[in-house]
Formats: structure tokens, sequence, C-alpha cells
């Protein structure tokens, strides 16, 4: 028992007392010590150290005898102090070792790819990666997850607090992800009224999770079963290309409110907008269509900005990429 009390940083003399009070609430300084064998000024000392501590507190009416404090609350706290530390030595771990791949990637390119095993391991490095974040960090989403159940509530929490950061979120999910039970409602819709830039696809390559540009995890394998196993891509060729990939999918994937037809005015086109899609389709410029539709330059760029925005399309290639999507085309 007392070598748990110390991996929680409690005294050897600390964890008797506090254990010793437990069994006998009520006591004085005194009665604990002589329980414990220690001295009345040992068993002072540890008293004081608890009571500040918060593990024990003086009775109310004899202020020399004490109480201790449920242990649920007072050791819950120290294992929560301590999970705290952890996870910021866990986090120097990581920054120091990205400082020394860094340093080595010019005279060992192994360094440039890391492999991690076991769900926890990625799940605990994905976070890592998010947290410390400068500009941004985008991602593709698709099944399989590293937990059967994704904890939600932590992810969103995690997203806020990054967001209000100024750090930028993109992530474009495939029709899996969207339909995967209880996800769009609970999650993904949450995180893009928070902030998030969400797009989705029919389908996606992999997953993947960029930071900046400087890591990016990707799985090793792609099946049906749960992640277990990823790559860690640090900076190299293949992040950039890892870079590259994203932006392409990216500008081919159709805004998350209109892909779930969230988005207001999303009935059938109108016979103009279905001319310029067809237009469009063809490749014709701006000046071409005007000319073939017998309408003004002014007309024609008024129509096509028209269009674009009930499609929630920022080029051309989207806006041909969202009218398929919704069977316009």
């Amino acid at each position: 028992m007392f070598d748990a009390f110390n991996a929680l940083g409690l005294s050897e003399h600390d964890g008797q007392i506090y254990a010793a009070l437990v069994a006998a609430p009520q006591s004085t300084a005194a009665d604990l010590a002589a329980r414990c064998g220690l001295t009345s000024q040992q068993g002072g000392k540890s008293l004081s150290r608890l009571a500040q501590q918060g593990m024990a507190t003086r009775a109310p009416v004899d202020r020399d005898r004490y109480l201790a404090v449920a242990p649920d609350v007072a050791i819950g706290t120290l294992i929560g102090h301590r999970e705290a530390e952890l996870r910021t030595a866990r986090a120097e771990m990581h920054r120091l070792m990205d400082a020394f791949r860094e340093a080595s990637r010019f005279t060992d390119p192994a360094s440039s790819v890391e492999v991690l095993t076991g769900g926890e391991a990625i799940a605990q490095r994905i976070e890592y990666l998010q947290d410390t974040s400068a500009q941004q960090v985008r991602g593709f989403d698709c099944p399989p997850y590293v937990q059967d159940v994704q904890d939600a509530a932590s992810y969103l929490t995690r997203l806020r607090r990054r967001l209000k950061d100024g750090v930028r979120f993109r992530t474009v999910y495939d029709r899996e992800a969207v339909a995967w039970p209880g996800r769009l409602e609970n999650e993904i819709l949450v995180g893009a009224q928070d902030g998030e830039e969400a797009r989705v696809r029919t389908t996606l390559p992999m997953k993947m999770i960029i930071s900046d540009d400087r890591m990016a995890i990707i799985p090793i394998s792609i099946g049906d079963s749960v992640l277990d196993a990823a790559y860690v891509i640090h900076p190299s060729a293949l992040l950039q290309a890892l870079d590259g990939l994203f932006e392409a999918e990216w500008d081919r994937a159709v805004p998350l409110q209109v892909a779930v037809g969230a988005e207001p005015g999303l009935g059938e086109p109108d016979a103009d907008h279905r001319k310029l899609l067809g237009l469009l389709a063809a490749g014709l410029t701006d000046e071409s269509i005007a000319r073939s539709l017998g309408w003004s330059a002014r007309t024609t760029q008024r129509r096509l900005q028209a269009l674009m925005r009930e499609l929630g399309a920022t080029t051309r290639f989207q806006a041909g990429m969202s009218a398929r999507e919704r069977g316009w085309l």
C-alpha cells in the first residue's frame, strides 16, 4: 500500500498517517503517531502536509482532532496530478524526439519514418499532434478507427481549445464516416459548428492526419480491422507528397453542409443553371458561355457566382464535383 502512496508523491510517514486517520477518524496527532510507531513531532508534520494537500482536515468541534478526506477524493486528486505530470512528460519526450529526428534526418534517412504499434500509442500520438500544431491540422477521416467507440467529447473539447488558439482544422470525411452510427449528429456537425472546416468525398485513399508541415500519421495497412499500427512521417519528400494529396482531395471534396443536405436552396437547378452546368462541364470560358447563351459578361458572372454559392463551391472544379454528387450532371 505504501509503495502506491510513494508513487503518488507521498512519503512513507504521510501515507501511514493518512491510512491510520481513515481507520480512526477524530484522532489527534499524538494518537496517530502512536498507532504508526512515530514520534508526536513526526505525526504532527505529516498531518500538516496532509492538510496542505487536501487529504486531511481539522474536526469542526475539537480543532486538535482530525478527519480524513474521502480516499476517492484525496487519492483521486493525487492521481490526477500525477497523470497531468505524465502527460506533460510524454509531450516533452515527443518534442525532443521531433528535434532529434530533425537534427539527424540528413545523416540518417530512416529517422524520417517511425512505426507505432497499439491503439493506445497511436491515440496518444494523435493527441500530441493536435495539441502541438501551430497553424493547422488536416485529416482524412474514414473507418477503421483506433478504438471501436471514439471519445467524441474529448475530441470536441480539444478541437474547441485549439480553435481558440487560432489553429485551423480541415477534415475530409468519406461517406462511411458520415454514415457511422451517431457520428454525424454527435461529432461531425458539432465540430463544424465550432469552426472545423469539413468536406465530404465518396471515398478516400486512406486515413491520415497532418500537423502543419512537420508530421503526418497514416495507417500501415488498409482494411476493415481496427487500426493498431501506423507510420509517423517526419519532414521528408514523403511528407510533402502527403501534403499534396490532402490538398488535391480537399479541392475535389464537397462542403459538409451541401453533402448532408443541410444547406438551404438545394432543390433541382433551374433551366439557366442547367445550361451553365452543361457549358462548364464542357470546359467553356466565361466569354464563350456569355456568347453561347446571349448573356452579357456581367449577367454571366452574376449567374455563375449564384450557382457556385448554391453548390457551396469556390472553384469551377468543386462546382462540377458538387453537381455530380447531387445528380445534377
